[in-house]
Formats: C-alpha cells, sequence, structure tokens
C-alpha cells in the first residue's frame, strides 16, 4: 500500500511542476521596407466579342428528341396495349392505348386481343381532345389530362401551360 502513496505523489508532483518552459521567442522584426520600383500598368487586354449562335430552345430539344421516337412497335408475347402505351418511348401513360387501338383498327377487332409479331402504328400527330376521348374511353380519372410525364407533341405540352 505504501508503494501506491509513493507512486501516487510522484504523479502529483509530475503534475504540479508540468513540463519544462518553451524558450522565450523573440519579437518579429518589422518588415524592411524596400525599394519599389513603379512599372507602368499595361492597358487591359480588349474583350474577345461574344459570339453569338442560335442556340436551340427547351422546345426544340424536346421537339427534336420527340421526332426521334418509334412510329411503330411490334407486339411481343404477353404484351396488351396498356403495356405497350406505358412505355416511355411510346406515352409514358397507359391511359393513352385507345390511340393505338384506332390507329390500327384494321388489325385489331378487340382491344383485348392481340398477336404477337403484329406491328402497330404509333400514332404521334394528335389532339389534346384525343387524348381526353382516349383517357375517358380507358377509364382515366376526370379531367381526363394526361400526367406531367407523359410523352406528348411539344404543341400540347405548351397548350397545357408545361415546361419543357
Amino acid at each position: 500500500m505504501k508503494r501506491y502513496f509513493v507512486l501516487a505523489i510522484l504523479l502529483l508532483a509530475m503534475l504540479g511542476f508540468g513540463c519544462a518552459k518553451k524558450p522565450a521567442t523573440p519579437e518579429p522584426e518589422p518588415p524592411r521596407e524596400e525599394a519599389r520600383i513603379e512599372t507602368p500598368t499595361p492597358p487591359p487586354a480588349p474583350q474577345p466579342q461574344p459570339i453569338i449562335t442560335d442556340e436551340p430552345t427547351a422546345r426544340d430539344i424536346y421537339e427534336r428528341n420527340y421526332a426521334q421516337l418509334p412510329t411503330a412497335h411490334t407486339v411481343v408475347k404477353g404484351e396488351c396495349l396498356w403495356w405497350i402505351a406505358e412505355y416511355e418511348q411510346v406515352y409514358n401513360d397507359p391511359f393513352m392505348w385507345p390511340l393505338i387501338f384506332r390507329a390500327n383498327r384494321n388489325q385489331i377487332d378487340n382491344p383485348d386481343l392481340i398477336y404477337p409479331n403484329q406491328v402497330f402504328q404509333i400514332p404521334r400527330a394528335f389532339s389534346l381532345d384525343n387524348i381526353q376521348e382516349s383517357r375517358r374511353m380507358a377509364g382515366a380519372p376526370d379531367p381526363y389530362l394526361p400526367p406531367h410525364t407523359a410523352t406528348l407533341p411539344a404543341d400540347i405540352r405548351a397548350e397545357l401551360g408545361w415546361g419543357f
């Protein structure tokens, strides 16, 4: 027990005295003034003129992308008009399947019966009235407007007041 007592006193003594003091650092000397040679500043370089280009607007880009979408679809086993209309490259809205049905009436007698390897035309030119009628026929909720994510012609997006 005596050992622990002596050890504790030694530790307290070391803590009390602490570490050796740091040597005092001399104060830094004030900066010397150097002789400055004045050089004339060169005139500013002429600013390059901005190149004015006909940047495409967001609508132009949207129209270009819309024009590249497929205009036909080959049916694969297990597909239905609902699924085809839901594809992002088609309409991205399953309630627009009646547009495909109407455009391909010569191949489709019953919209519930389509067959593999049938090639359907995907209409790309239609009006807002056509969309609303198709969505009503497919059972969409009133007011029969497509969602913002639907793939629509630029004119219809502008008519609905949506951005590009």
